[in-house]
Parts: C-alpha cells; structure tokens; sequence
C-alpha cells in the first residue's frame, strides 16, 4: 500500500470514527422523535373523518365496536404516544401504549387477510403493506425502550466489550 493509500485510508477512518460516533449519540433520539412525529400525525388525522387512509380499514377490520367512540378513541391515544416519544417524558408509559395498541394494528392480517394480501402470503396490498411497516415501529420502540433506563448506543468496539482506554 502505498503512503497515499495509507494517508488516505487513514483520512477515511477519522471520518468514519467521527461519523459513527455522532450517530451513536444522536440516533436514538432523532428515532424517538421520528417515532413521535409518525404517532402524532397519524393519530391526527383520524380525528378529522375520512382523512386517515387508515380509516377504510379500521372500519373494515373493527366491526364489533362503534366507530362514533372508536376512531377518536384509538387517534388519542396514538396522539398520546407520540408526544410521548417526542418529548422523551413518560417513555415506558408511551412504549406500553404502543404495544398495547400494535396487535389491533396488526388484526386485519387475522381477521381480514383479504384486505392485507392480494397473494396470500407474499404479495401485499396497500393496507398489507400499511400493516406491515409496523414491524419497524416495534423494532424501533424496542430499541429506545432499551435505552430508558439511561444506557445508548456505543460506537467503539473495543469500548463495547468492556476495554478501557489502558487495555487497548
């Protein structure tokens, strides 16, 4: 390898190290408030009728509980969530709303696969695909909930397995 290489290899690891470092520390929270914004506007907008693309499901999938109560029920409660996520208070009582709230989410796969799949079980409508994203949202939830007792992400490896600064 050449010194250039070597320059340039070194260059690009110090920018990698400072890149990784700042998402290390900034990620979970922008996660957090990513989260709440999507809590928040979703939630929002089934307060106002017919505006949530959600809607048409929900009514579809819910059919033993009167929409009337129903609907603003479920878009306050989401709204809970994300003001919640984004002022980062309450966060246990938040990820428990969230998870309280993801299997009715993720009923119509159950009670209504005809919505979710136009090819059951790989090829999603819409609604699946609506459904679905979920995923990441309780990944995500799980990730921050990991981090409410005051831990975070680390970026160093060696710091990761418990080495101290003397024992690299």
């Amino acid at each position: 390898m050449t010194v250039r290489n070597q320059h340039l290899l070194r260059e690009f690891n110090r920018v990698d190290e400072r890149v990784t470092r700042w998402m290390a520390r900034s990620g979970v929270t922008l996660l957090r408030i990513s989260m709440g914004i999507i809590f928040v506007w979703f939630g929002a907008l089934k307060l106002i009728p017919s505006l949530s693309p959600a809607e048409t499901l929900i009514r579809e999938t819910i059919t033993f509980v009167p929409m009337a109560l129903f609907l603003p029920l479920l878009a306050i409660w989401e709204i809970l969530i994300g003001v919640g996520f984004i002022t980062g208070k309450f966060m246990r009582a938040a990820i428990l709303l969230l998870f309280l709230q993801m299997p009715g989410t993720l009923s119509p796969v159950l009670l209504r696969p005809d919505l979710v799949f136009t090819t059951f079980p790989f090829v999603l409508t819409i609604e699946g695909q609506y459904i679905v994203k979920n995923l990441v949202l309780i990944s995500a939830a799980l990730v921050i909930g990991a981090t409410v007792r005051g831990g975070g992400l680390i970026s160093d490896p060696l710091q990761r397995r418990g080495l101290s600064d003397a024992e690299q």
